[in-house]
């Protein structure tokens, strides 16, 4: 009995761990880039120190020096470096002057240069399922001290009253800086898990599998994506086996974005019934007349049911979901239904010729516009024809599959790429801007390797 609790078990590890879904992987390149326009944004430096000279509730004046004041707060250095299991350890170089009255009555200034080191903890928050940094363990270290006040005076009297000083004042100025620049980079996570529209066909939202995980090189974040119908049904995703895994030729610390080819499934799930199609135009591109006289060219039994040239109506019914196949450099488009010819009779319902099984495949060319991961397609293939039905009787079906193939690829596709250009939602993190993303399709994934401004 332990023995098959254990195989469940682990059978149980391996599928969460091979979830299909979407990966995001933060190299130092955007986490950089983050923190770094977090703290110039915020000017939370600036405001810090004009802070400091005011008097607040509770908190008692320091001895020694008064009218004090902060000014000429340099820019801030930042240096970042991941902690595995932990989060990103920080480091914020900059200085100062504190000014004010000293002990001796007379007017003083201390410049400093100092680092000030925390460890942001990366967790995930418990109410609303996002990622979320915590600063932890915040230390002020003092790289340099200058005074002016007079060099006679007793150098440990002196020395003592710069140690109280600054230790009082520096870890309370600049902590809570480091505080509001997570607080900061966290907003920019709000939007992760709100469902995205897919038209009008339903949603997509992106839920986080677990707490994001961090290695000496990067970030990881799996996310299990919530795939729902307008009505509120979820569209479950196959099971494609690995989980999506970052090729190794890219280089350490960028950053990259991993759909896998169940998610790309699912997602066009929702959009299966825009793919059904009814074409009533006798003349397309450059088709010939979409006529029974035309179609009887191919089978003749459609002369002998109508001797008198007919407009011809064309039904396309997907009837299985679409699929999304990757092989590294390629994508497909799978799509299986039926094909029907009806021929159209003035003031009466149009009569169905025959009815076809069809399978085809269409290449998939990717691209990004704004937060949308776009698809255009073309014919791969016709991969088989099959009768279904008939109103004039047997024919050989494998005669039509050059009229089928330029129908699909002058009427059908087009229709197809018009309902693709709604857009399949990418998720909404860090402002991130994919239109700068170069794209890859390796085995079972497309990979969006995302570059900064």
């Amino acid at each position: 009995m332990l023995r098959i609790l254990c195989l469940a078990f682990c059978g149980l590890l391996t599928r969460t761990r091979a979830d299909p879904g979407a990966l995001l992987r933060l190299g130092m390149d955007v986490m950089n880039h983050e923190v770094q326009s977090a703290m110039n944004e915020s000017h939370i430096l600036e405001k810090m120190a004009a802070e400091a000279g005011k008097k607040r509730p509770g908190v008692k004046p320091i001895k020694g020096i008064t009218n004090m004041k902060v000014k000429d707060v340099q820019r801030p250095v930042i240096t970042l470096s991941f902690t595995p299991g932990v989060g990103i350890f920080q480091c914020v170089s900059t200085g100062m002057t504190i000014t004010g009255k000293s002990f001796i009555g007379k007017n003083m200034e201390i410049i400093v240069v100092l680092n000030i080191t925390a460890t942001n903890r990366l967790l995930q928050d418990a109410k609303t399922g996002l990622p979320m940094f915590k600063s932890e363990d915040c230390e002020v270290i003092l790289v340099s001290v200058k005074t002016n006040l007079p060099s006679n005076m007793m150098p440990n009297v002196v020395n003592k009253f710069l140690d109280s000083t600054l230790h009082k004042v520096l870890p309370d100025l600049m902590c809570p800086a480091i505080d509001a620049v997570l607080v900061y980079v966290n907003r920019k996570w709000a939007n992760l898990n709100a469902p995205m529209p897919v038209g009008q066909m339903g949603s997509v939202k992106y839920v986080l599998t677990s707490i994001p995980t961090t290695t000496a090189s990067y970030i990881q974040v799996d996310f299990s994506p919530v795939v729902q119908q307008q009505e509120g049904n979820t569209i479950e995703l196959a099971d494609a086996g690995d989980a999506p895994e970052v090729p190794e030729d890219y280089a350490e610390g960028s950053s990259q974005l991993l759909l896998s080819a169940a998610f790309l499934t699912a997602e066009l799930a929702l959009l299966q019934k825009s793919f059904d199609l009814n074409i009533h135009d006798t003349m397309i591109g450059e088709l010939p007349p979409q006529t029974t006289e035309t179609l009887a060219g191919f089978i003749p039994e459609v002369a002998e049911a109508y001797p008198k040239p007919k407009s011809l109506v064309t039904q396309i019914r997907i009837n299985k979901p679409p699929k999304v196949i990757m092989k590294t450099g390629k994508s497909l488009l799978q799509l299986s239904g039926t094909l029907g010819m009806f021929a159209r009779r003035r003031g009466k319902a149009p009569v169905s010729l025959f009815v076809l099984e069809a399978h085809f495949n269409l290449k998939i060319q990717y691209s990004v516009h704004e937060d949308r991961l776009q698809m255009a397609t073309s014919l791969d293939r016709l991969l088989s024809l099959s009768r279904k039905s008939s109103s004039i009787g047997a024919f050989d079906e494998k005669k039509l599959t050059g009229f089928i193939t330029d129908f699909l690829q002058e009427a059908y596709i087009p229709a197809v790429n018009d309902v693709l250009q709604v857009g399949l939602p990418l998720p909404d993190f860090l402002d991130m801007n994919y239109n700068l993303a170069e794209l890859d399709i390796v085995e079972n994934t497309l990979v969006l390797d995302l570059k900064l401004d």
